[in-house]
């Protein structure tokens, strides 16, 4: 569907990779629900195994639902093809293995998600990849650690979970001087809020469990670039390699979340830049981590390559990790739960949940500290959602009884 290409973006967010069924009218995208298609000769599938005709063979290799998955989001990314996948680490997972092989290099920001933390530092080496991990805010520790034998870059912006900035245009830049390919995990902000290729980046990649989906029932992944790259994924990192296609029913569940991303990550940028001023101001809070606050190291940047501040929040408060603990288990809206991008507000401790494969010395190196939070903010009137925080850290925190109350205004 080409019409997209002349419309606005939340024009593109509804309309792209969708039209109404040509065979019966319907105006859902069916759930094309099958494992192999039917040749109507042997020359059309040989044909079709060859590469020298389109059409669909078998779902691990794409199938009509998730093929609109991907032209929408190749649509919202600005990208010339996309690969939907089994989860947000089969996309980065199958990146990597179809881009590197024994004897590569990767250089790697130092503060990721810990399953990718994980991938890169125990599973890489195994099969002959080494992995150099840096601050990549830091664009010289970047180039120092480039090598003749790197093949890829690879960071988040804002990291997960202490919300650095990173520079991607100038990370972009550095790398191709080295003939070296940027991927960025763009999960964080979704296409509404930042498009890495637009700045330069080779390759992207998302959890569409997350702000792609937005409901928390799906578990998908996103990988885009050119086409000729987006091809090997698909028949080399993936039917090759981790297998990961995505179900029918989870693209199909995918798509119906993806015609609202507008509007929620609209909320939740509001919520999240009010609720990161509460939290700034609360006196049993020693730091906030949010690129909207204008204190936030990567503000400006921020302000440069990203169309909204996100949803996410990182806070520290004072009494480390037992006071933490204790508001984690007083919240009553919020809920304790991993993931981010749902709809509702979730709260979660990396370093026992999310980012505990990481060693604690090489987790506080990257500031994720033993009392760090992590907050997804969700679509809930933002009131409640900081009442809720404000009873729960009063409730954890040593020494409040003699803390005046509060005052919010709104």
């Amino acid at each position: 569907m080409e019409r997209h290409q002349n419309f606005g973006y939340d024009t593109t967010i509804i309309h792209a990779g969708q039209s109404p069924d040509p065979t019966t009218g319907a105006l859902a995208t069916p759930i094309h629900q099958t494992s192999t298609f039917v040749f109507e000769n042997a020359e059309q599938g040989a044909a079709r195994f060859a590469l020298e005709e389109n059409g669909y063979i078998y779902t691990r290799l794409g199938n009509p639902t998730q093929h609109s998955l991907e032209e929408k989001m190749a649509a919202l990314e600005k990208a010339e093809a996309a690969l939907a996948v089994a989860s947000g680490m089969t996309a980065i997972a199958a990146s990597f293995w179809t881009i590197c092989g024994n004897g590569d290099h990767i250089v790697a920001s130092d503060t990721l998600y810990g399953c990718t933390h994980a991938l890169l530092s125990h599973s890489m080496p195994k099969f002959g990849i080494a992995v150099t991990f840096v601050d990549a805010s830091n664009l010289e520790n970047i180039r120092k650690a480039i090598r003749p034998n790197t093949k890829v870059v690879f960071i988040e912006t804002p990291s997960n979970p202490t919300l650095t900035i990173i520079d991607i245009g100038a990370t972009a830049k550095l790398a191709h001087e080295h003939n070296v390919k940027l991927m960025v995990d763009n999960t964080f902000m979704s296409p509404y809020c930042q498009r890495p290729l637009e700045l330069g980046a080779d390759i992207v990649v998302h959890s569409a469990t997350k702000y792609i989906n937005g409901h928390g029932d799906v578990i998908a992944g996103i990988v885009l670039g050119q086409k000729e790259f987006i091809n090997e994924v698909r028949f080399v990192g993936v039917k090759d390699v981790t297998g990961g296609c995505i179900s029918p029913f989870n693209a199909w569940l995918t798509l119906r979340g993806l015609k609202t991303l507008g509007v929620r990550m609209e909320r939740h940028c509001q919520n999240a830049l009010e609720v990161a001023k509460f939290l700034a101001e609360h006196p049993d809070v020693e730091k906030v981590n949010y690129p909207g606050l204008p204190e936030h190291p990567g503000h400006e940047l921020a302000k440069r390559q990203m169309s909204g501040f996100g949803g996410i929040i990182s806070f520290e408060v004072k009494g480390g990790v037992e006071v933490g603990r204790k508001i984690m288990n007083s919240v009553k809206l919020c809920l304790l739960a991993v993931s981010l991008g749902d709809t509702e507000t979730l709260i979660q401790h990396p370093a026992s949940m999310t980012h505990s494969p990481i060693p604690r010395e090489e987790r506080l190196k990257a500031g994720i500290t033993d009392g760090l939070i992590r907050l997804s903010v969700g679509l809930e009137d933002p009131k409640d959602i900081i009442f809720d925080l404000d009873q729960a850290i009063k409730k954890g925190s040593a020494n409040t009884l003699d803390k005046p109350n509060i005052k919010l205004t709104f």
